[in-house]
């Protein structure tokens, strides 16, 4: 039982008692930092009820607590706020009932309770992973992994963007221009040959466009009929009706591109428990628009292509299927969600991790699938994120402006190299230890600095910065877990006793409070789809274990059940940025 349960029970007791009103929910706050007190009660919602003064109120109530709670030691009334002093015992008790708990803030999933499905990364085959796609990864993984935290079933999938217009476009670009290029010739990743076909198409496309402009068409003339597009065009009708040698080089190509990808999913230190593709899943979107054309949900025009009417809804008519018959991204992601459904009839909802420059879009599949009649899709939510920047500015990936997801985690590894020599602090270590230590340091930075940040908010992206020792920064805090990490090592005592009657020294306190509220944050992220949460909590925890550090001796403490407790504290704290860290995909050293 929570604290804010005990608390809730006792004060609806009293409010009963004192005043023989029947009350339901209590809200409770932090104290505030100038007031005594380690939670609130907030008076006010009584006063109407009660007909009286707050503080009076307040005081009654507080008088009860004392006498009939235990774990009410005193408090004090300002305003309409019960500032409730939680004595020492109740702290030492909850503590000893969770310090040999590995995972305490973890629930395990309940039997027979829907899963969630979390879609991530959903690439397209042609071009390799950016910066971009790191924070999409990065959100997706993380939220993945604190919702089965919180006690679902989870499982991790993506959808791979395999056909379509733009991978016709580095095919086209191939055909002419790549000699028979492959990556083993080459050296090259499969994902960034691919992706410098891409480059060259735009090329030759951009080239074209001038020269018929020169020719006195209009821009929009010019990109209509701009050779190069009209072959990819041809070449999509081609993929869609099954030409032999077009499917060839789409599936050669294609593996380039997917083992390229799983490196870079290594590295990150990602994963997924499915993989779908849009080549497949499109057909059966195309099957349920023609099963919506039967049942009057979608509608044809004159020149045959289909359409959904979402104005009274607020929204607009929206292409599910071209004149031509072809595909379009609703189309699939349409039998996508349906797909999966089938596949894993378990899931009861979905979680899309795409950027919020598709806002509308989700807006409309959700609603689409809904008027189908899928009782899931109330279900299904996007979790829509802010673009990343550099100080550079914006990235193309057709004019190859891009961040290389894979030359960034080499960058970041090196950087943490660098500040790590400077800082001097390397001795006893073996080279192979050292290459483990940067790239934990290196990842630590760039995922704790991309998911820091509120999933909504743009944000820009410093890898000097991320690499900082101070602050909130990956690095500072798997710096503190080191450091306790060593203070175990040197506790050459037993530890494992249970220290009861203890008098706690105020920071003992503060730190246990806040290891305590990792289970209520864990639901929270979990219900916001929001790693920030996890990762500031941590950042948080992390400055009251290093003020307690300074201000309270541990190994030094001469009373041994002090000393013993202190120790079992900070490995607690360790644990608990350990598990935070895990749900953040990040890895902690055990010295640095």
């Amino acid at each position: 039982m929570t604290l804010h349960h005990t608390l809730t029970l006792y004060i609806q007791k009293a409010v009963q008692e004192l005043f023989d009103l029947a009350i339901e929910k209590i809200e409770f706050q932090a104290t505030r930092k100038d007031f005594e007190g380690d939670i609130t009660m907030v008076v006010f919602p009584l006063v109407k009820a009660l007909k009286g003064n707050p503080v009076e109120i307040g005081t009654q109530i507080g008088n009860y607590l004392v006498s009939h709670a235990n774990e009410v030691s005193k408090f004090n009334v300002v305003g309409g706020f019960l500032n409730l002093v939680i004595s020492d015992a109740y702290y030492v008790d909850f503590f000893n009932t969770i310090k040999n708990n590995e995972t305490f803030g973890f629930v395990a999933p309940k039997e027979n309770e829907k899963a969630v499905m979390v879609e991530y990364s959903s690439p397209n085959t042609n071009k390799p992973l950016h910066l971009g796609h790191i924070r999409n990864n990065l959100l997706g993984y993380s939220v993945a992994e604190i919702i089965k935290a919180s006690g679902k079933k989870v499982y991790k999938t993506q959808i791979v963007n395999d056909r379509g217009i733009h991978i016709c476009k580095s095919m086209l670009a191939w055909q002419k221009f790549g000699n028979g290029q492959t990556p083993e010739s080459t050296g090259l990743k499969g994902d960034k040959l691919v992706g410098n076909f891409y480059v060259e198409f735009d090329k030759q496309y951009k080239k074209e466009i001038s020269e018929l402009i020169a020719q006195c068409k209009t821009e929009y003339e010019a990109k209509k009929l701009a050779p190069s597009i009209l072959e990819a065009q041809q070449m999509l009708l081609d993929w869609e009706n099954g030409k032999p040698e077009v499917i060839a080089l789409w599936k050669t190509m294609n593996q380039w591109v997917y083992d390229g990808f799983e490196q870079t999913y290594k590295n990150l230190g990602v994963n997924f428990d499915s993989y779908y593709y849009e080549s497949n899943t499109y057909l059966l979107g195309k099957e349920v628009v023609q099963f919506g054309l039967e049942k009057g949900i979608f509608e044809k025009d004159p020149d045959g292509s289909v359409w959904i009417d979402l104005t009274a809804d607020g929204l607009d008519r929206k292409i599910v299927l071209r004149s031509d018959g072809t595909a379009v991204y609703m189309t699939q992601d349409i039998g996508t969600a349906i797909q999966r459904v089938k596949d894993f009839p378990d899931v009861g909802g979905m979680v899309y991790t795409v950027g919020n420059e598709q806002d509308y879009h989700f807006k409309v599949l959700f609603l689409i699938l809904k008027k189908l009649g899928f009782d899931w899709a109330d279900s299904l939510y996007h979790l829509s994120y802010g673009m990343v920047e550099l100080p550079s500015g914006k990235m193309k990936s057709r004019e190859g402006t891009v961040v290389d997801a894979d030359d960034l985690m080499a960058e970041m590894t090196t950087t943490a190299q660098t500040i790590s020599e400077d800082l001097g602090k390397l001795e006893g270590y073996s080279e192979d230890e050292k290459a483990v230590l940067f790239k934990t340091i290196g990842l630590g930075a760039l995922k704790y600095y991309m998911l820091k940040v509120d999933p909504k908010k743009q944000m820009m992206f410093n890898p000097e910065e991320s690499v900082d020792f101070a602050g909130n920064t990956g690095p500072f805090i798997q710096y503190t877990y080191a450091r306790i990490q060593s203070i175990l090592r040197k506790a050459d005592f037993d530890t494992s006793i249970s220290i009861l009657g203890l008098e706690l020294h105020e920071k003992e306190k503060e730190l246990i409070k806040q290891v305590q509220l990792f289970a209520e944050v864990i639901q929270n992220a979990a219900d916001s789809h929001s790693p920030a949460l996890i990762a500031n909590y941590t950042y948080e925890l992390v400055k009251e274990f290093n003020s307690f550090y300074q201000q309270v001796s541990i190994l030094g403490e001469e009373n041994h059940d002090k000393k013993v407790f202190r120790v079992q504290l900070s490995k607690s704290v360790g644990n608990t940025i350990k598990n935070a860290f895990q749900l953040l995909g990040i890895e902690v050293p055990e010295r640095m």
